[in-house]
């Protein structure tokens, strides 16, 4: 999974806190790392009350792009909060694709 840290000229950031952002794009979703080719933060300032905005993109193998947005008052709280959606999401398409019914892994031992 390829991590890109995009912003617009409102949002500075510098190499050590892309290289952060980054590790925490990573960290949370790893687990979806053999699906995932790449993933895109874009932030921006859209100077309102919540005004730093993150559309997170993962761009699945084979599928179409997931995208979301959580717009907070820092960088990092825009980041987390488009992050816990993405996992949200991406447990959706991925769990449906990967589990059968009743929430076992395909190939998995049940219970008992």
């Amino acid at each position: 999974m390829h991590v890109i840290i995009n912003s617009d000229h409102n949002v500075s950031l510098s190499e050590t806190s892309s290289s952060e952002m980054s590790s925490t794009v990573e960290a949370s979703l790893g687990r979806f790392d053999s699906y995932l080719t790449r993933v895109e933060v874009h932030l921006s300032d859209e100077s309102t009350g919540d005004d730093i905005r993150c559309l997170l993109e993962a761009r699945p193998e084979g599928l179409n792009p997931e995208v979301v947005t959580n717009n907070a008052s820092s960088v990092d709280d825009a980041l987390n909060g488009a992050l816990r959606k993405m996992v949200s999401v991406l447990d959706t398409t991925f769990g449906r694709r990967d589990h059968r019914k009743g929430g076992t892994p395909m190939g998995g031992v049940e219970p008992g």
